[in-house]
């Protein structure tokens, strides 16, 4: 019969089973603290990432190599998992950045409504617009119909991005004005009343006043109205 298995007896005959003799002494030394169980300790051993294993062009070990390789390996692995990682962080910090932006033209257009100025509005984007071009727009309200014109050169609004905006209902009566940018003026068909394209003043006609101007702001390549000016003159 084994040590394992071996009972003995007490006075009262029943079977006491004795304490296991034979014990693993490994079990208690300073490499396993803190560890159950008999699994040997090398299996714990840190293993490295394999996107970031990386083989020198001499088969050396990494250890080996000089310090220039170690720190700019030239293989494909480690190349493509710092590209990946870099632009990981690039889409993070450039989504952060949208989202902070918007929460800003949020809170400013609560303000500016309370102080009873127009609300803040994206209109386009600066690459949908072609040198003499014009958008329809609404501004500040869906039934205030505005246009917005995408000068030749760059002497112009909107961060000399030569950009102009205007209400397109006539200051005569309310008819909608058609720019006409070839030949520099925003026409108005109804009575004949002729505005300057780049100014919004009156060149002819019955129009008593200047088409009201939509202030442009231009934020990298979008472009938004932040407020009307109008004119008497």
């Amino acid at each position: 019969m084994s040590d394992i298995d071996r009972h003995q007896r007490g006075k009262n005959g029943q079977a006491i089973q004795e304490p296991l003799r034979f014990v693993d002494i490994r079990i208690d030394t300073p490499g396993r603290e803190g560890l159950t169980g008999t699994t040997p300790s090398n299996i714990y051993t840190a293993r490295r990432d394999p996107e970031q294993f990386t083989i020198p062009p001499d088969g050396r070990p990494v250890e080996e190599q000089p310090q220039w390789r170690r720190d700019f390996p030239i293989d494909w692995p480690q190349d493509h998992y710092v590209a990946r990682r870099d632009f990981t962080k690039f889409m993070v910090l450039t989504s952060f950045a949208f989202v902070v932006g918007q929460f800003w033209i949020i809170g400013q257009n609560y303000y500016r409504k309370r102080a009873g100025k127009p609300a803040i509005k994206r209109i386009a984007s600066l690459r949908e617009l072609n040198v003499g071009q014009t958008i329809m727009f609404h501004y500040p309200e869906e039934s205030d119909h505005c246009i917005l014109i995408r000068l030749p050169g760059r002497e112009s609004d909107a961060n000399g991005a030569g950009l102009v905006a205007y209400s397109q209902k006539c200051t005569h009566l309310s008819c909608a004005v058609i720019p006409d940018v070839e030949n520099g003026v925003i026409h108005c068909p109804c009575h004949e009343g002729f505005f300057d394209l780049k100014t919004g003043v009156v060149l002819a006609g019955p129009p008593p006043r200047p088409l009201p101007r939509i202030l442009l702001e231009l934020r990298g390549d979008d472009v938004y109205a932040t407020g009307i000016e109008r004119r008497t003159v």
